[in-house]
């Protein structure tokens, strides 16, 4: 994984901190990637060309309160476990996750830094997997010891198991079968006088053409490095917010180069420190991200193909960024399966669900239509610039929609709208059962079950670019799909 140059300051920091009881812990072998250069924009949301890719990659944001873990399952089964939580519960929460899971290895261990809410159940977990189930394969660590006695336990499992510890750096990258794991952070040398916020860990993780950013507590220094050095090969469909929602980090800038599709943020519903921060919400707000928060949709799982990404939550709760103290708080450990709340697609579409566990079929008629749900809308295609003439051509210029969840959508009363404001909404008694496309024409024509017509006597989308808004008949957003 890295250096020898690596190891042997790992093994110093494992040997001078006394609370570790060092005797000389053994490190084991490099692995064989070590030192490989990022190549970050090659599996990124739209850039370069992308091998397809196979199976599904899972990214689980576990709600342990004011902490993160993040399980990350590969298409093989391969596991890798990012942060175990708050030194308050000993890893309580993420070992039960991971047991009822049926996670029997954790391959991969990463320490972002060795804060105590990150790290509270690195010791529990290293010291389970060793002696009750199929063992650690390796950590990973940026190497900047912490004088708690959470750091110091941490270091005693790995001696006393005799597991694996690599120093990670940037330009390392971490082999997780066809998934693409490079690690952004942190540098050589160290920023802010080794600051451990500032020098997290930080991963993109990349499965064909959807992508995941982790980036730990990194706040505006190492923010302000990324962008610098990686630019908009930071671009990712999923953004888990850095520093629990923290104001100190997502800075506009950082935000603007990452481009995501969608965004979580992993903190306590009565967070002592506020998190989300306001400035945050509103930075995601000002993009039209539909924000996830652990604190009132619980667990949160993505679950990419390598082109569609599916967003599962254990509960139902706002996404608008500014809404999300609206939900009722989710407390770790909570019960309950995940359900598909949301799908974004290759183009960047994000469908939001209100239905899921929630729905039901409140009359009783066995009708499949779930008239409050919006289901996963996606924009299947955009026909911008008409042949000819646009304005002699209008019903060549069309937005094609499509139902990728598995139950009829009631769309009466939905609206669809331009960035100008140009707003459409469709008729009474309009379904769209699943699979099935529906095309919105701007001129003028009779409707039917696969074509509506918006009447407008000019052209609508813009050829240059421009966003098509769906939201549905209660007012609440359900798509913004970009072009350009």
């Amino acid at each position: 994984m890295t250096s020898s140059r690596g190891l042997s300051r790992v093994l110093l920091v494992v040997c001078l901190v006394a609370l570790a009881g060092c005797a000389g812990a053994s490190l084991g072998d490099p692995a064989p990637d070590t030192g490989s250069t990022p190549d970050t924009g090659a599996a990124t949301d739209g850039g370069a060309d992308v091998a397809a890719a196979n199976g599904s990659l899972e990214v689980h944001f576990v709600n342990v309160g004011q902490s993160v873990s993040t399980l990350v399952v590969g298409p093989d089964g391969e596991t890798m476990l990012v942060d175990t939580g708050h030194y308050n519960d000993d890893g309580e929460h993420v070992l039960e996750y991971l047991r009822r899971h049926d996670i029997t290895r954790i391959d991969h261990l990463v320490t972002t830094h060795n804060d105590a809410d990150h790290i509270g159940g690195n010791a529990a977990i290293i010291d389970y997997y060793e002696t009750e189930a199929d063992g650690i394969g390796a950590v990973y660590d940026p190497g900047i010891a912490a004088s708690t006695r959470t750091y110091g336990e941490y270091l005693d499992a790995i001696e006393a198991h005799d597991v694996t510890l690599y120093e990670t750096r940037e330009g390392d990258s971490i082999a997780f079968g066809e998934v693409d794991v490079d690690v952004l952070g942190p540098p050589e040398p160290y920023l802010e006088n080794e600051a451990r916020n500032e020098n997290s860990v930080v991963l993109k993780l990349a499965h064909g053409e959807t992508s995941f950013m982790l980036s730990g507590d990194a706040e505006d220094d190492q923010e302000a490095y990324l962008v610098e050095t990686y630019g908009d090969e930071l671009r990712s469909t999923v953004l888990k917010a850095g520093h629990h929602g923290s104001s100190s980090s997502s800075s506009e800038a950082f935000v603007d180069a990452v481009d995501p599709r969608v965004a979580v943020v992993s903190s306590a519903y009565d967070s002592q420190y506020g998190h989300p921060h306001e400035e945050v919400l509103r930075r995601f707000a000002d993009r039209s991200v539909p924000t996830y928060w652990t604190a009132t949709h619980g667990d949160v799982v993505f679950v990419s193909d390598g082109a569609n990404v599916s967003v599962r939550t254990q509960r139902d709760a706002p996404t608008e960024p500014l809404s999300l103290r609206d939900g009722d708080p989710v407390g770790p450990g909570a019960g309950g399966d995940v359900v598909e709340r949301a799908r974004i697609g290759g183009g960047g579409a994000v469908a939001v669900t209100d239905g899921g566990d929630d729905a039901d079929d409140s009359d009783g008629s066995g009708d499949e239509t779930a008239a409050g749900s919006n289901g996963a809308l996606a924009v299947a295609a955009i026909n911008a610039d008409a042949a000819g003439d646009d304005r002699e051509n209008l019903n060549d210029e069309y937005v094609v929609f499509e139902n990728a969840g598995d139950e009829t959508l009631d769309l009466s009363g939905w609206t669809v709208e331009d960035e100008a404001g140009k707003r459409y909404e469709m008729p009474d008694g309009v379904t769209l059962a699943p699979g099935e496309t529906l095309t919105l024409r701007t001129g003028s024509g009779t409707d039917t079950e696969t074509d509506l017509y918006w009447g407008a006597g000019s052209p609508v989308w813009n050829n240059g670019g421009d966003t098509v808004i769906v939201e549905n008949a209660t007012g609440d957003r359900v798509l913004a799909e970009s072009y350009e």
